[in-house]
């Protein structure tokens, strides 16, 4: 049972009436989807390779969203992609739609469903009031992002390029994403509370 204290940030302000709740969830959802977008176009420099702020992005959206709404955004984030739409890093430069989502990042898109799950989980349990709790969930899910992403880059070029290009690289700047994610989350539930 979902109460006032173990709610996620979106079912906390979310309007009143079946209808309202309807178009509040899929208006967070697109919303969702745009920050998905926008994560994914941002390139941070790091020494051997350009990161894109994309897990953060999973990471919030899955901790304000809670489990349900969080899994429906990756999804229908997945779905647009999937359609054509350059939502992804990358495209259309290095290709769009289900093309691109077999290449070497397939097996990290398809875990940010995963991700949002165990994220969106601990979100509605209540766990997204605190950063050390909501940042446990998000560690995990960390692991399953890389572990999937690894897998599918193994089956593609092997386990040694696979664990150099795509785990790595990746790890100092995916734990600092995933601190500021479990520090931000909690930050702004608290912010919108008070107003």
């Amino acid at each position: 049972m979902i109460t006032a204290k173990t709610r996620s940030l979106a079912e906390t302000f979310q309007p009143e009436g079946q209808l309202a709740k309807a178009v509040w969830f899929v208006t967070l959802a697109f919303v969702g989807t745009a920050l998905l977008t926008l994560s994914a176009k941002m390139k941070v420099d790091m020494v051997f390779v350009n990161v894109s702020m994309q897990t953060f992005a999973v990471f919030a959206i899955s901790a304000a969203y809670g489990s349900r709404l969080a899994v429906a955004t990756m999804a229908l984030y997945l779905l647009e992609g999937a359609l054509g739409m350059p939502v992804f890093t990358g495209t259309p430069e290095k290709g769009i739609g289900l093309a691109y989502m077999v290449g070497p990042t397939g097996g990290y898109l398809l875990s940010y469903l995963a991700a949002a799950w165990i994220v969106g989980r601990a979100a509605d349990k209540g766990f997204a009031r605190n950063a050390i709790s909501i940042g446990l969930s998000m560690l995990v899910a960390e692991v399953i992002i890389l572990t999937m992403g690894f897998l599918w880059m193994a089956y593609l070029f092997g386990f040694e390029k696979a664990f150099a290009y795509g785990v790595g690289v990746f790890i100092i700047g995916d734990v600092l994403k995933l601190a500021l994610a479990a520090l931000g989350v909690p930050a702004l539930g608290s912010l919108l509370k008070r107003r």
